[in-house]
C-alpha cells in the first residue's frame, strides 16, 4: 500500500485547521475573559472600598463575582470547540439550586448581614434593643450579631432576626431623655413640690441645662398626685443622671416632710367569744 503523503494533507488538513482555529479562539476566549474577569473584580473591588464598604464584603463580593465570571468564561471556551454545554448549564443551575436551598436559613442570615454592614442602623460600641435582646454591640458578622448584655453575658443573635424586626438604638444620638415618675401624697402643696424638683435638676452638673427640662403634674391616680421629672443628658451620662435624680429626689422629699404614699393594708382581728 502506497503512502501518498499528498492526499493524506489534502484530506486531514482542513480538519485540522478547523479544529486548530477553534482550539485557539477557545484558548484566547479562556485567558483573555479570564484576565477580563480578573480586571472587572479589581475595578468593582477599588469602587467598595472607596466608598467605606466593609472589607468582609468587599473580599466576598470580589470572590463571588470572579468565580461567577471564570464558570461564564470556561463554559464559552468549551462551547467554541464543539462540547454541549447545556446538559453542563444544566447541571451547574441543579447544583446552584440544591445549595441554596440547603442553606436558605445562613443565605437569609448573609443577606441581612450584609444589609446592616452598608445601612448601618447601629456600630459597634451601641446600646441597641433587637430581637428581644439589649446590650452593647461587640461584633458584627455576615451571618450574627454579638452583643454584650449588662451583666456582661454575650449573645449572639441571627442577622435575619435583627432585620425582620424593630430595632432600638439607645446610643444613635448625642443626647437622651431621663424620664421619672414620681407620686406624692395629696395633701402635699404643690407649688413647693415642684419648686423642689425643678432645684433638683438645676443642681445635678451632668443635667444640660440649656434644654427643655421640665416637671409637670401628670396624673391624680388613686392615692397620689403624679407628676413627671424630665431632664435632658448626654447619651453616656443616660443611667448615672437617671439613678442619682432617683435617689436624691428621694432624700429631699425626705428632709422636706412631703409623703411619698405606698401601698398599706390594713388587717382587723375579730376575737370571737366562746
Amino acid at each position: 500500500m502506497k503512502f501518498d503523503a499528498n492526499e493524506l494533507m489534502d484530506k486531514y488538513l482542513p480538519l485540522f485547521m478547523d479544529y486548530g482555529i477553534k482550539i485557539i479562539t477557545a484558548l484566547l476566549i479562556f485567558f483573555i475573559g479570564k484576565w477580563l474577569a480578573k480586571i472587572v473584580t479589581e475595578f468593582l473591588e477599588l469602587q467598595m472600598r472607596r466608598r467605606n464598604i466593609d472589607p468582609m464584603i468587599t473580599n466576598f463580593a470580589k470572590s463571588l463575582i470572579y468565580w461567577a465570571l471564570f464558570v461564564f468564561v470556561s463554559i464559552s471556551a468549551l462551547a467554541q470547540i464543539g462540547v454541549q454545554t447545556a446538559s453542563l448549564v444544566a447541571i451547574v443551575g441543579a447544583a446552584g439550586l440544591a445549595v441554596g436551598l440547603a442553606l436558605q436559613g445562613s443565605l437569609s442570615n448573609f443577606a441581612a448581614g450584609v444589609l446592616i454592614l452598608i445601612f448601618r442602623p447601629f456600630k459597634i460600641g451601641d446600646f441597641i434593643e433587637a430581637a428581644g435582646q439589649s446590650g452593647v454591640v461587640g461584633e458584627i458578622k455576615m451571618f450574627s450579631t454579638h452583643i454584650t448584655t449588662g451583666d456582661n453575658k454575650e449573645i449572639i443573635i441571627p442577622n435575619s432576626a435583627i432585620m425582620n424586626g424593630s430595632i432600638v438604638n439607645f446610643s444613635a444620638k448625642e443626647k437622651r431623655r431621663v424620664d421619672l415618675l414620681i407620686g406624692v401624697s395629696y395633701d402635699a402643696y404643690l407649688p413647693d413640690v415642684k419648686k423642689l424638683l425643678e432645684e433638683i435638676i438645676a443642681a445635678d452638673p451632668q443635667v444640660l441645662q440649656e434644654e427643655n427640662n421640665m416637671v409637670a403634674v401628670s396624673a391624680m391616680a388613686d392615692s397620689s398626685v403624679n407628676l413627671v421629672v424630665r431632664a435632658w443628658t448626654k447619651t453616656p451620662d443616660y443611667w448615672a443622671v437617671y439613678f442619682r435624680l432617683t435617689e436624691t429626689i428621694k432624700l429631699k422629699l425626705d428632709e422636706a416632710g412631703i409623703a411619698i404614699p405606698y401601698p398599706q393594708m390594713d388587717v382587723h382581728l375579730n376575737q370571737i367569744s366562746q
